[in-house]
């Protein structure tokens, strides 16, 4: 029967059949949730695309370090603004983008001195984007009190008595990504002001952090704004409480690591609560 052979060298290879044509990638750490793969980096490192498959489109967050709560001696402290926060989907292509993460602000350790400003978070991909950290906390001492800071989200003013005002959002679009931030809370009354959030501006009047932003890919919120220090709620997202302890000495809470949330304030003490270190994901469908 050989002569019903035929030679199939001219007809090239064929493709494989079953599995799908998907994207390929290592990098971060990984986990599925449906259809989807997500890689998510802690720290810095590199997110290698190894395979684009038929569906190209790569969803993106990047958030910076929330800024660090503010400190008191005799008054209420701001709570530490959000780390600015970037997302979008692009279509990328088979190669390596780097990404870093900023670490979160630290708060006030001087007496009644502001907290410090988040560090920025970056990726490469899109032309490269930058999420600004967020804006420190106003530290509270009554005569000397500080405003605060300017950053992805605004810190939040400080109160009691004379009253300041709060940090101005800086965070816009960046590379191929849409940016979101918010101000500060400015010139609560006795209240300390709440930090900004992605999703919402500090509260002047109750003292909380501005909410944060729900992020489509895993529908878990980032970027919350730290609570002022009178007893002000962190915003959902990793934002940090103000004071707890009413008519006491209280140390403002530290924000989330890897949400971007902002610190907390502080009431009648030196420390500030610490900005929540920033993150970076990327999700694509792989089967």
């Amino acid at each position: 029967m050989t002569g019903f052979g035929f030679n199939v060298s001219g007809f090239g290879s064929f493709p494989s059949r079953g599995g799908g044509d998907f994207t390929e990638a290592t990098g971060g750490t990984i986990t599925t949730s449906g259809d989807y793969k997500f890689h998510t980096f802690t720290s810095s490192g590199s997110f290698q695309i190894t395979k684009i498959g038929g569906d190209a489109n790569v969803d993106i967050l990047c958030v910076a370090g929330g800024g660090g709560g503010g400190g008191s001696s005799d008054s209420n402290a701001g709570g530490g603004g959000a780390g600015g926060y970037l997302e979008g989907s692009l279509d990328l292509t088979e190669t390596t983008y780097t990404v870093a993460i900023g670490a979160g602000g630290a708060g006030s350790s001087g007496s009644a001195s502001r907290g410090n400003t988040g560090s920025n978070s970056t990726t490469s991909t899109g032309g490269g984007a930058t999420a600004n950290g967020g804006g420190y906390g106003a530290g509270g001492a009554r005569g000397s009190q500080t405003t605060g800071g300017n950053g992805g989200s605004g810190g939040g003013g400080s109160g009691f008595s004379g009253d300041t005002s709060g940090g101005t959002a800086t965070q816009g679009n960046s590379g191929s990504l849409t940016g979101y931030g918010n101000n500060g809370g400015s010139v609560g009354s006795n209240i300390a002001d709440g930090g900004g959030g992605a999703g919402g501006a500090g509260s002047v009047n109750e003292g909380d952090g501005g909410v944060g932003r729900q992020w489509g890919g895993n529908s878990t919120y980032y970027a919350g704004g730290g609570g002022g220090g009178y007893s002000g709620e962190g915003g959902n997202g990793g934002g940090g409480n103000g004071y707890t302890t009413p008519n006491s000495s209280s140390a403002g809470g530290n924000g989330t690591a890897n949400t971007g949330g902002g610190g907390g304030g502080s009431y009648n003490t030196v420390n500030g609560g610490n900005g929540g270190s920033g993150v970076v994901i990327f999700k694509y469908q792989y089967q």
